[in-house]
C-alpha cells in the first residue's frame, strides 16, 4: 500500500466511525493573564490543546507575537484553519461575540461544578470559553454567561480546558481530521508511524515515473 492510500484509508475509517458530519458549532478561545517572559509554554499549550479539540481559533489578551507565530507554524504543519489573534482587548473582545449572538463561559475553580452545566453549554452554537492565568479581573465575573468549575481543586488550565472541551460536544472530537495537514499520524498498538506529504509527493512521482 503506497504512502497516500494509507493516508485515505486511515482518514476513511475515522470518518466511518462518525454516521454524520459534526454539528456546525464555533468554539474560541479567550486566553487571559498571559505574561511573555513566564507562560510562554503555558499559553501554547492552551492554543494547541483549543485547536487539537475542535476551537477555530484563540485571542490573545497580552502582546506576545513569538507565540502567536509558533501556534500558527504549528497548525500549518498538522492542518486546518486555527487561528491566533494577538494583543486583543478582552472586554471588547466578549462585548463583540455577545452582541454577535454568542455565549461566554469562563472556566473557574469558582464556577458552577461542569457536570451541572454540560447540558446548557452543549445547546450553544457559537461559544467563547475564557481561560484565566494567575488573576483574573473581577468584570470578567459578571460579564460571562456561566462561570464554570471543572473540579473545585487547583490544577492546569490546560487540564480544564482539555476537560470541557471535551464534555460539552455532542461527537467525540477526538474524531475530528484536519485539512490540508503536512503530518499525519497513524495509530499504531505498538511502534510509530507518522506520514509526511513530502513523502506522498515523492511515492506519486515513483509511481508516474515507473508508468
Amino acid at each position: 500500500m503506497s504512502f497516500q492510500d494509507e493516508k485515505i484509508s486511515f482518514q476513511d475509517e475515522k470518518m466511518s466511525t462518525q454516521d454524520e458530519k459534526m454539528p456546525s458549532r464555533e468554539f474560541v478561545v479567550l486566553r487571559l493573564g498571559h505574561r511573555p517572559e513566564r507562560d510562554k509554554r503555558i499559553t501554547t499549550h492552551v492554543g494547541l490543546t483549543a485547536r487539537a479539540l475542535g476551537a477555530s481559533g484563540m485571542l490573545l489578551a497580552s502582546d506576545d507575537e513569538k507565540i502567536t507565530e509558533n501556534i500558527a507554524e504549528m497548525a500549518g504543519h498538522w492542518g486546518g484553519d486555527f487561528f491566533v489573534k494577538n494583543n486583543v482587548n478582552a472586554f471588547n473582545e466578549i462585548e463583540k461575540w455577545q452582541k454577535d449572538g454568542g455565549k461566554v463561559c469562563h472556566l473557574s475553580m469558582y464556577g458552577i461544578n461542569l457536570p451541572d452545566a454540560v447540558s446548557e453549554l452543549k445547546k450553544e452554537k457559537k461559544l467563547m470559553i475564557v481561560v484565566g492565568a494567575e488573576k483574573v479581573p473581577g468584570e470578567i465575573y459578571e460579564l460571562s454567561d456561566w462561570n464554570v468549575a471543572v473540579g473545585n481543586q487547583p490544577h492546569s488550565e490546560v487540564a480544564a480546558l482539555a476537560i470541557a472541551m471535551d464534555r460539552i460536544q455532542e461527537q467525540d472530537p477526538l474524531l475530528k481530521t484536519f485539512e490540508k495537514a503536512e503530518i499525519t499520524v497513524i495509530p499504531m498498538k505498538k511502534g510509530k508511524k507518522v506520514i509526511h506529504d513530502n513523502e506522498i509527493k515523492k511515492e506519486k512521482m515513483k509511481n508516474k515515473k515507473e508508468k
